[in-house]
């Protein structure tokens, strides 16, 4: 489950963003700049810290902008542009061939496995799920920030959001694993 740590600053986000959106911005930057430091601290390497360094540079312009502009009209869709820009991140590092979550993957994986072809193709389908998901939740909280459809809503598909691809990365790669060993790859 320590791909959930990548996750905490949007979580701070969220919960402290709802009521004041500026300082809920304020707050993920801190929480993300904060594990950031402590993970490279422990020798955690910076291309495993994809999500870290977007979550860092998100942040960064939501809080100059909530702090600049605290009735913009963004504030209202804050839900929307951190899931999108999730989703971009997580489509990006699927087209430059290095997924988000092979940084995470690599934190817990001996080393030896890291070039191997299951781990690999594993890492593609988890950062696809997530991509897609984030997608998927961005859309749907826009439409449910633009019918003024309500917290409960919002809730419930950023929920979803997360639940629904936490539960395949905790289920796939152990499946993902034991068929490739069935095909002897």
């Amino acid at each position: 489950m320590n791909y959930l740590r990548g996750f905490i600053p949007w979580i701070v986000f969220a919960a402290v963003g709802s009521a004041h959106w500026q300082w809920g911005a304020l707050a993920a930057l801190v929480t993300a700049a904060y594990l950031f430091t402590m993970d490279r601290r422990r020798g955690v390497p910076a291309d495993s810290l994809i999500l870290e360094q977007s979550t860092i540079a998100f942040f960064a312009v939501l809080s100059v902008i909530a702090f600049a502009a605290t009735d913009s009209g963004l504030r209202e869709y804050g839900g929307a542009l951190a899931t999108g820009w999730l989703a971009l991140t997580a489509w990006a590092t699927l087209a430059v061939r290095k997924p988000f979550t092979t940084g995470i993957a690599k934190r817990q994986a001996p080393r030896e496995v890291w070039t191997n072809p299951v781990f690999l193709r594993i890492n593609v389908v988890l950062t696809s799920v997530w991509a897609l998901a984030f997608t998927l939740t961005a859309i749907a909280l826009a439409v449910i920030d633009a019918e003024s459809l309500g917290s409960i809503a919002s809730i419930a598909a950023q929920v979803a959001g997360f639940a629904i691809p936490a539960v395949v990365t905790a289920q796939y790669p152990e499946r993902a694993r034991r068929a490739a060993v069935l095909k002897g790859a």
